[in-house]
Protein backbone atom coordinates (compact mmCIF):
# COMPACT_ATOMS: atom_id res chain seq x y z
CA UNK A 1 0.00 0.00 0.00
CA UNK A 2 1.49 3.28 -1.01
CA UNK A 3 0.11 5.36 1.83
CA UNK A 4 -1.71 5.26 5.13
CA UNK A 5 -3.40 8.59 5.72
CA UNK A 6 -5.02 8.95 9.16
CA UNK A 7 -8.62 10.09 9.48
CA UNK A 8 -7.41 12.22 12.39
CA UNK A 9 -3.78 13.31 11.82
CA UNK A 10 -3.47 14.28 15.49
CA UNK A 11 -4.31 10.73 16.56
CA UNK A 12 -3.20 8.18 13.93
CA UNK A 13 -3.74 4.43 14.17
CA UNK A 14 -0.26 3.94 15.66
CA UNK A 15 -1.33 5.96 18.72
CA UNK A 16 -4.77 4.33 18.90
CA UNK A 17 -3.46 0.77 19.13
CA UNK A 18 -1.43 1.72 22.20
CA UNK A 19 -4.63 2.28 24.21
CA UNK A 20 -6.12 -0.77 25.91
CA UNK A 21 -9.82 -0.93 25.13
CA UNK A 22 -12.37 -3.68 24.70
CA UNK A 23 -14.74 -4.22 21.81
CA UNK A 24 -13.29 -1.94 19.15
CA UNK A 25 -14.40 -1.30 15.60
CA UNK A 26 -11.90 -0.64 12.86
CA UNK A 27 -13.20 1.66 10.15
CA UNK A 28 -10.83 1.84 7.19
CA UNK A 29 -11.61 3.98 4.15
CA UNK A 30 -9.67 3.10 1.00
CA UNK A 31 -9.37 5.33 -2.05
CA UNK A 32 -7.72 4.11 -5.24
CA UNK A 33 -7.66 4.43 -8.99
CA UNK A 34 -10.52 2.70 -10.78
CA UNK A 35 -8.04 0.62 -12.80
CA UNK A 36 -6.72 -0.89 -9.55
CA UNK A 37 -10.04 -2.17 -8.18
CA UNK A 38 -9.60 -5.86 -9.07
CA UNK A 39 -6.10 -5.96 -7.59
CA UNK A 40 -7.33 -4.17 -4.47
CA UNK A 41 -10.20 -6.64 -4.02
CA UNK A 42 -7.91 -9.66 -4.43
CA UNK A 43 -5.37 -8.31 -1.91
CA UNK A 44 -8.05 -7.19 0.56
CA UNK A 45 -9.63 -10.65 0.44
CA UNK A 46 -6.27 -12.23 1.21
CA UNK A 47 -5.74 -9.81 4.14
CA UNK A 48 -9.24 -10.44 5.47
CA UNK A 49 -8.68 -14.21 5.37
CA UNK A 50 -5.50 -13.71 7.43
CA UNK A 51 -7.26 -11.43 9.94
CA UNK A 52 -10.16 -13.86 10.25
CA UNK A 53 -7.75 -16.44 11.67
CA UNK A 54 -6.33 -14.08 14.31
CA UNK A 55 -7.32 -14.28 18.00
CA UNK A 56 -9.89 -11.64 18.93
CA UNK A 57 -11.26 -11.14 15.41
CA UNK A 58 -15.07 -11.05 15.39
CA UNK A 59 -16.20 -9.98 11.91
CA UNK A 60 -15.59 -7.76 8.92
CA UNK A 61 -17.60 -6.29 6.05
CA UNK A 62 -16.34 -4.48 2.96
CA UNK A 63 -18.51 -1.78 1.37
CA UNK A 64 -18.09 -0.06 -2.00
CA UNK A 65 -19.19 3.50 -2.66
CA UNK A 66 -22.15 3.74 -5.00
CA UNK A 67 -21.72 5.05 -8.50
CA UNK A 68 -18.37 5.53 -10.18
CA UNK A 69 -16.32 6.23 -7.04
CA UNK A 70 -13.62 3.60 -6.44
CA UNK A 71 -13.85 4.19 -2.68
CA UNK A 72 -14.22 1.35 -0.21
CA UNK A 73 -15.02 1.15 3.48
CA UNK A 74 -13.98 -1.80 5.61
CA UNK A 75 -15.73 -2.27 8.95
CA UNK A 76 -14.14 -4.85 11.28
CA UNK A 77 -15.01 -5.74 14.86
CA UNK A 78 -12.32 -6.88 17.29
CA UNK A 79 -12.56 -8.05 20.90
CA UNK A 80 -9.93 -5.50 21.97
CA UNK A 81 -7.24 -3.13 20.81
CA UNK A 82 -4.70 -5.70 22.06
CA UNK A 83 -6.09 -8.31 19.66
CA UNK A 84 -6.17 -5.83 16.78
CA UNK A 85 -2.67 -4.58 17.61
CA UNK A 86 -1.28 -8.14 17.56
CA UNK A 87 -2.83 -8.80 14.14
CA UNK A 88 -2.04 -5.35 12.67
CA UNK A 89 1.63 -5.54 13.70
CA UNK A 90 2.06 -9.23 12.84
CA UNK A 91 5.01 -9.58 10.42
CA UNK A 92 2.96 -11.73 8.03
CA UNK A 93 0.29 -9.01 7.78
CA UNK A 94 2.83 -6.17 7.43
CA UNK A 95 4.50 -8.05 4.58
CA UNK A 96 1.16 -8.21 2.72
CA UNK A 97 0.78 -4.41 2.57
CA UNK A 98 3.20 -4.09 -0.34
CA UNK A 99 0.81 -6.16 -2.49
CA UNK A 100 -1.78 -3.36 -2.55
CA UNK A 101 -1.82 -1.29 -5.74
CA UNK A 102 0.28 1.89 -5.60
CA UNK A 103 -2.80 4.11 -5.90
CA UNK A 104 -4.40 2.68 -2.73
CA UNK A 105 -4.62 5.03 0.23
CA UNK A 106 -5.91 3.64 3.52
CA UNK A 107 -7.38 5.72 6.35
CA UNK A 108 -7.79 3.37 9.35
CA UNK A 109 -9.31 4.47 12.66
CA UNK A 110 -10.52 2.62 15.75
CA UNK A 111 -13.85 3.34 17.42
CA UNK A 112 -15.90 2.12 20.37
CA UNK A 113 -19.68 1.95 20.63
CA UNK A 114 -21.24 4.89 22.41
CA UNK A 115 -24.47 4.92 24.38
CA UNK A 116 -26.91 7.68 23.52
CA UNK A 117 -29.97 7.65 25.81
CA UNK A 118 -33.10 6.66 23.96
CA UNK A 119 -31.21 5.95 20.75
CA UNK A 120 -28.51 3.26 21.17
CA UNK A 121 -26.59 1.27 23.77
CA UNK A 122 -22.84 0.85 24.20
Amino acid sequence: MSLIRPLDPAFPIERQVAIDAAAVVLVNVFTLDKADEQTFLRVWQDDAAFMKQQPGFISTQLHRAIGESPTYLNYAIWESTAAFRAAFTHPAFRAKLSAYPPSAIASPHLFQKLAVPGICVA
